[in-house]
């Protein structure tokens, strides 16, 4: 019998807002851009720094490659992930992240990924 995830909603004690970024953001890998949109979505939960969800198809999806990691929010649901793959480079494993059927408190993420800070640049301009 397989075990049933804990499932949590967004509160008072750990808040999760999801709302439009008022400007640009870019990212890249290098000096090679991965992604730049004007429709990037700011995930705020609790404590920790904002996270930036820009629309996949804004994303060049050439340098992405399929992860076979995945982990577990109890807040978003399941993660994907991609590497990015620049050609002459090494990859960056696992580097991008997405929620294929997230939850209903962060539906509007649903198509869009976002990137570890600490492996690729991310420039949020306001």
């Amino acid at each position: 019998m397989a075990q049933r995830r804990r499932r949590l909603e967004p509160g008072p004690d750990h808040p999760i807002t999801v709302g439009p970024h008022a400007g640009p953001v870019t990212v890249r890998a290098g000096s090679v851009q991965v992604a730049t949109t004007d429709r990037a979505l700011e995930l705020r939960e609790a404590s920790y720094p904002p996270v930036f969800y820009v629309p996949i198809d804004d994303v060049d999806r050439d340098l992405l490659r399929d992860a076979t990691h995945h982990t577990y929010c109890p807040y978003k649901g399941d993660a994907s992930y991609y590497d990015i793959v620049v050609p002459g480079s090494d990859s960056l494993d696992g580097a991008v992240w997405y929620y294929p059927d997230p939850y209903p408190a962060v539906a509007a993420i649903r198509d869009h990924v976002a990137f570890y800070p600490d492996r690729v640049t991310v420039v949020a301009e306001s």
